[in-house]
């Protein structure tokens, strides 16, 4: 684990609101965070962000499009803030998206590489959007990945079974998140 990162990934209030069908799940996350510091394991906090008035927003896209003049998820909005129970420590890093993978209009890899992380521990909102896509082009570009099952929450209860229990485990471990403590802590 050496060279592992664990990244949290829009777990932003206006998500976690939007997605908070499950009570344990922030300290849930909050365990998997901890865990990673005791261990020396980077912590890399993923979340979507744009400039006030959305340039970065083409109205060709269907999914940030609405978002559009709305100032959601914008510098000054509070909803785009991480969520404050499971937010940074000093020395974790931020990273801004702009898409819907970790790695889309963000410096993410350059931050990865240049910290020699070879492999990746995802956890996040939503499993069928940001874990997802993030595995995608995590696998392509060669990381190892770990997804936490429990770690991770979807609007769809069926969606986010079919993925961790048989789209992920093509292209990474798919543990709990008290699995994977357990492991770091060995």
């Amino acid at each position: 684990m050496a060279h592992s990162a664990l990244l949290v990934m829009d777990v932003q209030r206006g998500i976690v609101d939007r997605f908070a069908t499950d009570s344990d799940y922030l300290p849930r996350l909050r365990g998997a965070v901890d865990a990673a510091h005791a261990s020396g394991i980077p912590v890399l906090y993923v979340v979507i962000g744009f400039r006030d008035g959305h340039p970065e927003v083409s109205p060709r896209n269907k999914t940030f499009s609405a978002l559009a003049g709305t100032g959601a998820f914008a510098e000054s909005d509070p909803a785009a803030q991480i969520h404050p129970d499971v937010a940074p420590e000093p020395g974790d890093l931020v990273v801004t998206k702009k898409r819907v993978s970790a790695f889309a209009g963000s410096d993410l890899d350059m931050v990865l590489r240049a910290r020699g992380i070879d492999s990746l521990v995802l956890s996040g909102i939503a499993t069928s959007g940001v874990v997802l896509s993030t595995l995608r082009q995590a696998a392509d570009l060669d990381f190892g990945l770990t997804v936490l099952s429990d770690g991770c929450l979807d609007a769809d209860p069926e969606v986010h079974r079919v993925l961790t229990e048989k789209v992920f485990p093509r292209q990474a471990a798919v543990v709990s998140v008290d699995e994977w403590v357990l492991a770091v802590k060995n």
